[in-house]
């Protein structure tokens, strides 16, 4: 299992490379073509809300971002560390149980629509946003 993580400060211009790097780093685990500009897509949403978030709760602090190659499984998790007045528990949310306030204003309704498997995480520092797609077995692609 292949480990990289990335963090980088909360500004919006680092949402481009961040999505330059996860699609990157797909490709190289075997990530199927077709579904790299979902993964872009949905790095790119969720890097975007926590740079949103820390700007406003947090601008000093780095936003985290680990890509891994996990069992057949391309797997992007971002965390922040911005308190949410809707996230209360420590326990994966159920997507379908939140309010439509929530979903539009974290974008949580596109990244569920582009990544194959997400869980959004509460912890006591801020929110995870897991997000996996299904890579290849072979040989890395270069």
């Amino acid at each position: 299992m292949a480990t990289v993580e990335l963090t980088f400060s909360a500004l919006p211009a680092h949402v481009r490379t961040a999505r330059l790097v996860a699609t990157a780093i797909a490709r190289r685990t075997g990530v199927e073509e077709s579904l790299l500009d979902e993964v872009r897509l949905a790095v790119g949403e969720a890097c975007s809300r926590a740079v949103e978030a820390h700007r406003v709760h947090c601008p000093g602090e780095p936003i985290r971002i680990e890509l891994r190659d996990d069992a057949g499984r391309f797997e992007v998790t971002v965390s922040d560390h911005a308190p949410s007045d809707e996230i209360q528990q420590e326990q994966p949310l159920d997507l379908g149980m939140l309010s439509d306030s929530f979903m539009t204003g974290f974008g949580l309704a596109v990244i569920s629509g582009l990544a194959d498997d997400v869980e959004v995480l509460p912890t006591p520092k801020g929110t995870d946003i897991r997000m996996s797609w299904p890579a290849g077995t072979g040989v890395p692609q270069t």
